[in-house]
């Protein structure tokens, strides 16, 4: 199975990482050896909330509005990424760009119409209270609109067990540019060599190597084994359920022993 390594302590780190002066901790914080704080960040959509292809059918509606046929295997492929992403990924790069703000805009109010059908995914609640209760900061690093990510947590009823949480407007570039993620290292407080990712799509796993954070992949959002494997997950579970199970032998579990 391909791994990738967290970088070594005291290394380089790229542009924008959050550092660490190595500070006394606020007191009862996870902490990590030599008093730093680790952490695992989680994606939301299609990785704790089986809404992957809630997406797909919105932004599939959202198109035909504005008069685009685009097949919802290609927009399937393409949630997971930003907004702006998905429309410059499957739209014609001449179209009339006055439009993109309809578009997601439309986007959003599909997607807010199911908001009272959203379902947690197998073991998502019970998964972030473990990584919890093992001393590590959680936090969530979603690319969605901040009023989405609000119904998304309130669908996992997991607030108790969660540290930070990001939305889109919390970065510059959405996945698979990195800013969300280095956004809830920063409001954690914790390096890049110190954290795992988790997440369903292959824009988590790109995000996530460019930091050189190990990632987690779930196949539960509707990506297979092998996309996931091919974009450099360290490993691959097929739902939380699943990685809560084996969570003692996963890179969560090696995170954690290192403490």
């Amino acid at each position: 199975m391909h791994t990738t390594d967290p970088r070594a302590d005291g290394g380089p780190q790229p542009a924008g990482e959050p550092q660490h002066g190595g500070g006394p901790q606020p007191a009862g914080e996870p902490q990590h050896g030599g008093g730093r704080r680790a952490a695992v960040l989680f994606d939301v959509d299609g990785t704790l909330v089986d809404s992957s292809y809630i997406h797909t059918l919105a932004w599939w509606q959202a198109f035909r509005q504005a008069g685009y046929d685009v097949p919802m295997a290609s927009i399937h492929r393409s949630v997971g990424m930003g907004g702006d992403k998905i429309l410059d990924s499957l739209l014609p790069s001449d179209r009339d760009a006055s439009q993109d703000s309809t578009i997601m805009t439309s986007h959003a109010a599909v997607f807010s119409t199911f908001w009272p059908a959203l379902r947690p995914l197998d073991g998502a609640k019970e998964l972030l209270a473990q990584c919890h209760e093992s001393g590590l900061a959680v936090a969530l690093a979603s690319s969605a609109r901040e009023r989405d990510l609000e119904a998304l947590r309130s669908t996992i009823e997991a607030d108790a067990f969660i540290d930070a949480a990001t939305s889109s407007s919390d970065a510059k570039e959405s996945k698979p540019a990195p800013d969300i993620l280095v956004a809830a290292l920063e409001a954690l407080g914790v390096r890049a060599s110190d954290s795992v990712y988790v997440g369903d799509a292959v824009w988590d796993i790109y995000a996530a190597g460019k930091l050189n954070i190990p990632a987690i992949g779930l196949t539960c959002g509707g990506t297979s084994e092998a996309e996931l494997r091919d974009a450099g997950a360290v490993e691959i579970y097929a739902s939380p359920r699943a990685l809560l199970e084996n969570l003692a032998n996963s890179a969560i579990g090696k995170l954690s022993a290192r403490r």
